[in-house]
């Protein structure tokens, strides 16, 4: 008989793939060295990283069915040699001096491990936790919050040792490494599987856990309203956040008065309430329910946002700053729970990499659209007034899959009631 796997190294398998992929959070540490070595400008280099986002949400949605077709093991090891190859094949186009070949390695090969990394090990996660979803894909995608924390110095101290090129041999190996070890762990549990008590404690009525809406394959699931509804909410929710993110330094130095070394710590400060954001708000979500978490998302964000350009006290302006940031990463990690719970478990790799898309066009048009608002206003304050209009928007879609939601469940309680008179 076939020993069953420990789900919680199954989650740690998770955070490897993760903390290893999410190192592309912190490519800006390359920014500089690539300038001062190349003569590259700076939207030159930042392209790589755009790129890479990019293919990053074109990979989870093209690759979804790979993942549910062949295991989270084949997909994970596929993830690490499309990401080990463009890490390494990175320090290649550094030795060419060629940024076309950059964009190629680190954007598109790096770029399609990104997405695969992503959702092969979380779709996994949500059917070894049918008790826990919050908790566990909130494990792993913190994992990818924290890692440009810990990437970050590492790279910054090999480039001063070893050089640029060197730094992507050394990282794209230990990269491939950990991934490969984390992803041949990586296993769906049987069919029948349940964690230990998990079935008595439903049949005592300890633990409650809601029967998903359907069980629909990704095809499926996106002929339906709610799967867009998800879409507009996490598209909203990212545009405004990375927004945000990619303009925290100089909105802070502009509306406080930080000075640059001041403001570049802060930044590091708050890349950790994006990953404690991740597993807190996801496991939050277990108690209260993936709809009144979005909800809480939108009403938290439409006021901040509306007071943050305004706001010129230093500590208020930081906290309402750290409490954006849990909310950008805790729409990450509570998405898969909440395509779970509306869609169900038998193709959730795959819906999930068409929800990503999201996050490949909110990449592309947050930080752009800030930069040009910043362009034309002289100010970041007018987009984050702006955003504040976009969250009520998500507000309101968050109100309308609710009751979808809940016309659903009626349906599903009555179809329920008879069958057993039936």
């Amino acid at each position: 008989m076939k020993k069953t796997k420990n789900r919680w190294l199954i989650a740690a398998s998770a955070v490897g793939i993760h903390i290893s992929i999410g190192s592309v959070y912190a490519w800006s540490n390359f920014t500089n060295p690539l300038m001062e070595e190349f003569g590259w400008s700076a939207s030159q280099v930042q392209l790589t990283f755009s790129i890479a986002i990019l293919f990053l949400g074109l990979s989870a949605a093209f690759l979804g069915h790979f993942v549910e077709k062949y295991g989270p093991r084949a997909a994970g090891l596929l993830a690490a040699g499309f990401f080990g190859a463009g890490v390494i094949g990175s320090g290649f186009a550094i030795n060419l001096g060629s940024l076309p070949f950059l964009y190629v390695t680190y954007g598109v090969l790096g770029g399609i491990g990104l997405g695969v990394g992503y959702i092969a090990p979380v779709s996994t996660l949500v059917k070894w936790f049918p008790d826990r979803r919050g908790l566990a894909t909130g494990l792993a995608i913190m994992g990818f919050g924290f890692a440009a924390a810990i990437a970050s110095p590492v790279m910054e101290w090999l480039i001063n040792s070893v050089g640029t090129a060197n730094t992507f041999y050394i990282l794209g190996i230990s990269y491939l490494i950990i991934m490969t070890l984390s992803s041949l762990y990586l296993e769906k549990p049987a069919a029948d599987w349940a964690p230990k008590g998990f079935e008595a404690k439903l049949k005592s009525g300890n633990s409650r856990i809601k029967e998903d809406l359907a069980q629909l394959t990704a095809n499926e699931a996106i002929k339906t309203s709610r799967f867009y509804y998800l879409w507009v909410m996490l598209f909203i929710n990212v545009t405004c956040g990375i927004a945000i993110l990619s303009a925290a330094k100089p909105l802070a130095e502009e509306s406080i008065g930080l000075t640059t070394a001041e403001a570049a710590t802060l930044v590091g400060i708050l890349g950790i309430f994006n990953g404690l954001g991740r597993l807190g708000w996801a496991s939050i979500s277990d108690y209260i329910g993936r709809p009144n978490t979005y909800t809480t998302f939108f009403i938290l964000q439409i006021v901040l946002f509306a007071l943050l350009p305004h706001t010129t006290e230093a500590l208020l302006f930081q906290v309402m700053l750290a409490v954006v940031y849990t909310c950008y990463g805790g729409g990450f990690s509570a998405i898969p729970a909440f395509i779970g719970d509306i869609f169900g478990t038998k193709q959730l790799g795959a819906i999930h990499g068409y929800i990503l898309t999201a996050w490949a066009a909110a990449g592309l048009a947050g930080p752009m659209f800030a930069a040009w608002m910043k362009d034309t206003t002289g100010s970041y304050g007018t987009s984050l007034t702006f955003f504040s209009g976009l969250f009520v928007i998500a507000l309101l879609v968050s109100i309308v899959i609710r009751k979808d939601i809940n016309r659903l469940r009626q349906q599903q309680n009555t179809n329920a009631k008879n069958s057993i008179a039936g």
